[in-house]
């Protein structure tokens, strides 16, 4: 089968290596790609939020599947228009990708259908919220409600820098994210990811990971989009994954449904862990990034077979086959990340680095150019292994960034420390 990405990072690098590998797959094309993309499948220049070019595009094409990769395209209704031309499609329409573009919107579906989450107000003026602020003391957590690429969320541990957060995100550092501000107790406990895919009624689970948001090591300094990941996570043992599927997944999923917005797709949980109990953070309404680059790398080709059956409502009869591995990537970003960063530097040494079915480099912003890679964004490649224990994942992930000459880039050396 013929089949489209949409999509340019590092997740749509590991969904393309995935999918590649099935040989289901003819013909495979990703939107637009990045320079390592580029070596493993064909890139289109399209305008990935534009619905009406992207099914021209398909039928130009003759494409059979369509895989939406980021949020964005989600919240903008391209799947809808993917589905209404007749293309069988993975990822949720434009009113269930709301779990993740309104983060009000997902805390008025937990309180319909019951689900544990942290208790919380929403604002549209910044006096109200600063009065609340004042009111309810630190720390707290103060979120852009819209899709903000991961970085509308402030933790406001002293009072000065919630009300400081509240002063960014209505002062418009978000844009029209920060219309409204969500404003949350601050939940203790580990963070986990869990990952499920709905077709709509059935949800399946197909694995966990944790990622680590912050740029520093020791989990210190500004959040960012992740800083690396490794799956599986220890944390969510068989006994909490039961909870929160009984009490957050399937719940919410019911929910959706009921309101005539089913939602199919990959659903990730953000999870807080406490006390043996799960609560949810946030969800969002596509793959992790890069937790995408440890599931897949686990997953291998039975991905396309679990995203078809998905597409096709066919999840009641899936079965997902684990290795009993574990993989973590380490992200290689551009200095200065989150901040300001300098793009064009050029990065050596990736022709030398295996590639192959438990190593490898998935690109999330380069570029080919004068036969050189060049760094075109914040965070540039996701270095990535596979190995029979979390230590050797780590191992041979940190091996292969030290043999990269980057000397513009860096990254945190303590991924998978929780667990190790």
């Amino acid at each position: 089968m013929n089949i489209l990405i949409l999509g340019g990072g590092g997740r749509e690098h590991a969904l393309a290596w995935a999918v590649k590998q099935n040989p289901k797959c003819d013909r495979l094309i990703v939107a637009p790609g990045n320079a390592g993309i580029a070596a493993i499948a064909e890139t289109a220049s399209l305008d990935i939020m534009d619905g009406a070019q992207v099914v021209s595009f398909c039928e130009e094409n003759a494409i059979d599947f369509v895989i939406v990769g980021p949020e964005a395209p989600l919240a903008a209704g391209v799947a809808d228009a993917t589905r209404a031309a007749g293309l069988l499609t993975f990822g949720p329409s434009a009113a269930a990708a709301r779990l993740e573009a309104s983060k009000a919107f997902t805390k008025e579906i937990c309180d319909a259908c019951g689900a544990p989450t942290a208790g919380y107000a929403r604002f549209t003026e910044a006096a109200a919220a600063r009065a609340y602020v004042q009111a309810q003391g630190a720390p707290l957590v103060i979120k852009a409600d819209g899709l903000a690429a991961g970085k509308g969320v402030i933790m406001g541990m002293t009072l000065e820098e919630a009300l400081a957060g509240i002063d960014e995100i209505f002062g418009g550092a978000f844009g029209d994210a920060g219309a409204e501000v969500v404003i949350e107790e601050f939940m203790t406990g580990e963070e986990a990811s869990f990952f499920i895919l709905s077709d709509g009624e059935n949800a399946l689970p197909i694995g966990t990971a944790q990622d680590h948001k912050r740029v520093g090591d020791g989990d210190t300094g500004p959040n960012t989009g992740g800083m690396g990941a490794y799956s599986p996570a220890p944390v969510l043992t068989d006994a909490i994954q039961a909870q929160a599927m009984a009490e957050i997944v399937l719940p919410t999923i019911r929910e959706m449904a009921r309101r005539g917005t089913p939602f199919s797709g990959v659903l990730y949980a953000g999870l807080m862990i406490e006390n043996g109990r799960a609560r949810l953070i946030e969800y969002n309404c596509r793959f992790g990034d890069p937790e995408c680059q440890v599931l897949m790398m686990r997953l291998g080709a039975q991905a396309l077979d679990l995203l078809l059956a998905c597409a096709e409502g066919r999840l009641d009869s899936a079965r997902v086959n684990w290795a009993d591995d574990h993989a973590l990537t380490v992200v290689m970003a551009a200095a200065g990340y989150p901040g300001a960063y300098a793009k064009g530097s050029v990065i050596r040494g990736l022709e030398a680095l295996p590639e192959d079915s438990r190593r490898m480099v998935f690109h999330a912003g380069t570029t080919a150019r004068d036969g050189q890679i060049a760094a075109t964004g914040g965070r540039v490649l996701n270095v990535t292994a596979r190995g029979d224990s979390l230590r050797a994942a780590h191992d041979a992930a940190y091996a292969m960034v030290d043999a990269v000459d980057w000397p513009e880039g860096f990254c945190r050396r303590d991924i998978g420390w929780r667990a190790l």
